[in-house]
């Protein structure tokens, strides 16, 4: 019977012999690079780490573990406190200076201009020159709930009773005008500065200011009568509400009628009409804008508005594709309207307006499609322009005035049916016969009104538009007699 011996597992086995614990450096070393992934590189052997005491090793237990995922700290990386970038972005209240890009503000043919003081290459996108926030406009809205920006007119004013007892969709010029007039009464208001950059009664271009002998000029009867219709309005409202009782912070906005006829006719001639988006509502509102309102109209604008809405911003941008040369005048499109219509809201007219009608009571009339490849107009009839690229030569006859000869003579078509050229000349000697006519109707010629405008007499401005609405006018009919001329030289061919 073999001796029992006992088993491995139940054998005391000997405590295992560990070598001492080494307790790290308190103080992190900081690498000057980051270490990188890659071949590895010869290096120096690190330093030798001292052993501790065992009073050390006792308290290196009650340590943190060490986190290998910590980035590496770095002597005081951030300031004590926080500073905002611009602080004074944040404050309530804050009002935005307008900026403008690669522009300047010049005395131009027609008054002040806003110009391109460099060249600009066309793009792809629109670019923005101007950027005026709303701090700076003055704007009221046309429907309900209506309001109005800068909020600057107190609860308890009477002019704020007086802008409520107003139509806001028929009154909106009273409104506004009201509204400009306290700007200007409001101490500190930027209004009370721009006010300098805006036109005196006397370099006022608006009918509204105009006497009934300088309308007379006009020689247009439904023109004068309209005028002085507004002129009769703006007089009764302001007789209605300033009257002799009322205080005298209100008397002094307008003291007599002559201040609000000029505050309405700033307002007719400078404001805008633009939807702009406010919170939940999307509304129409007349805007008054400084220095966009020196944007002059031109139907061949090269620049637009647009209502910038996350930060109520009004910007002035160049039309995608438009290029513009150093000096070229920026202009907008106010209107696509007659002549007639831009006076009565304006104060200007154009010979070249190619919106521009002649009402004829001929019967005679001339086929359209022949009329416009003679000189090269395409389009529908809305949106008729001259396609410049298929003009040979150097021609500058086709303007404005041609495309609204084009939009206005009795035309005729009828599908595929040819022109008969005998017919057409025919016809169109019966138009200029009556062009003439209607030239001849007027008390002065071309060639008076030329000399009139330019003599150095002095001559007040609402004379001298008057003259200019009747010369541009007879300007027209010249121009559709010589293009009906040319018409029939080349309806052969």
């Amino acid at each position: 019977m073999a001796t029992p011996v006992a088993s491995p597992l139940l054998l005391p086995l000997p405590a295992p012999a560990f070598p001492p614990r080494r307790l790290a450096s308190t103080q992190r070393l900081l690498l000057a690079h980051p270490p990188r992934a890659g071949r590895p590189r010869l290096r120096e052997p690190p330093p030798p780490v001292e052993e501790a005491a065992p009073a050390a090793v006792e308290e290196a237990y009650d340590a943190p573990p060490l986190r290998l995922l910590d980035p590496p700290h770095e002597d005081e990386p951030y300031p004590d406190e926080m500073e905002a970038a611009d602080p004074d972005f944040y404050r309530i209240g804050y009002a935005r200076t307008m900026r403008a890009y690669g522009i300047e503000f010049l005395e131009g043919p027609d008054g002040m201009g806003v110009y391109a003081s460099r060249d600009v290459e066309p793009l792809r996108r629109a670019r923005v020159i101007m950027e005026i926030p709303l701090e700076l406009m003055l704007t009221i809205t046309k429907k309900h709930p209506w309001m109005f920006f800068p909020d600057i007119v107190p609860l308890g004013h009477p002019i704020f009773d007086i802008i409520e007892s107003t139509n806001p969709e028929t009154d909106w010029d009273l409104r506004l005008a009201c509204l400009l007039l306290y700007a200007f009464d409001v101490e500190g208001n930027f209004w009370q500065l721009y006010g300098d950059f805006l036109p005196s009664g006397d370099e006022c271009t608006s009918l509204l200011l105009a006497p009934k002998e300088d309308l007379m000029e006009l020689e247009d009867q439904d023109l004068s009568s309209e005028m002085l219709k507004q002129q009769k309005r703006a007089v009764d409202f302001w007789q209605k509400h300033w009257h002799k009782a009322i205080p005298l912070k209100l008397k002094r906005l307008a003291p007599d009628h002559e201040r609000f006829l000029w505050a309405l006719s700033i307002v007719q001639s400078r404001s805008f009409n633009l939807k702009m988006r406010m919170g939940a509502f999307l509304q129409d509102a007349n805007v008054l804008a400084p220095y966009a309102d020196m944007l002059n109209h031109s139907p061949d604008a090269n620049c637009f508005l647009h209502w910038r809405f996350k930060d109520r911003m009004l910007e002035v941008m160049i039309k995608a594709g438009c290029a513009v040369k150093k000096g070229d005048e920026m202009t907008i499109d106010y209107m696509s309207a007659v002549n007639s219509t831009l006076m009565r809201r304006y104060g200007f007219s154009s010979s070249t307006n190619p919106w521009e009608l002649i009402n004829f009571s001929s019967p005679a009339k001339i086929h359209l499609d022949s009329f416009l490849s003679v000189f090269n107009i395409a389009g529908l009839h809305d949106e008729l322009y001259h396609n410049a690229a298929l003009t040979s030569g150097e021609s500058t006859f086709v303007d404005g005035g041609v495309v609204a000869a084009a939009r206005t003579l009795p035309t005729w078509s009828d599908g595929d049916l040819p022109a008969i050229p005998s017919v057409e000349r025919k016809s169109a000697q019966a138009l200029q016969e009556e062009c003439r006519k209607m030239s001849e109707s007027f008390s002065t010629t071309i060639q008076q009104d030329e000399e009139i405008l330019d003599s150095d007499k002095p001559i007040r401005k609402t004379r001298e538009i008057a003259i200019k609405y009747r010369l541009h006018r007879k300007l027209l009919l010249q121009k559709i007699i010589d293009s009906l001329d040319i018409y029939q030289d080349r309806i052969l061919f």
